[in-house]
């Protein structure tokens, strides 16, 4: 199941653009700070366009714990397996944000 959330919808009026932050706990929680929209999650990927470009968090038996959408605060729960930007690179032009996720 997928769910978006457009944090600018709610006007964000508590968030300071840039201020974009990570705090890991024991690979079993994840803070995170600065995050404009919730682009897409599930169990096992959640895909987050932050104040510094776009963030893919994959694990498994992840969930979202808190979600506070005038600061852009997320909190997701489970093991976490990693953490990836995703930049847009000079050879890729042709490929959008979702051709990199789907090699």
């Amino acid at each position: 199941m997928e769910h978006s959330y457009d944090y600018m919808a709610g006007g964000g009026q508590g968030r300071k653009p840039g201020d974009h932050q990570i705090i890991m706990r024991g690979r079993k929680t994840l803070d995170i700070t600065g995050v404009k929209q919730v682009e897409s999650f599930d169990n096992e990927e959640f895909l987050l366009e932050t104040d510094m470009g776009f963030l893919s968090v994959r694990g498994h038996h992840l969930q979202m714990k808190n979600l506070d959408v005038d600061k852009g605060n997320v909190s997701i729960q489970g093991k976490i397996d990693d953490l990836v930007y995703l930049d847009q690179q000079h050879g890729d032009k042709n490929k959008g944000l979702f051709g990199k996720l789907f090699k």
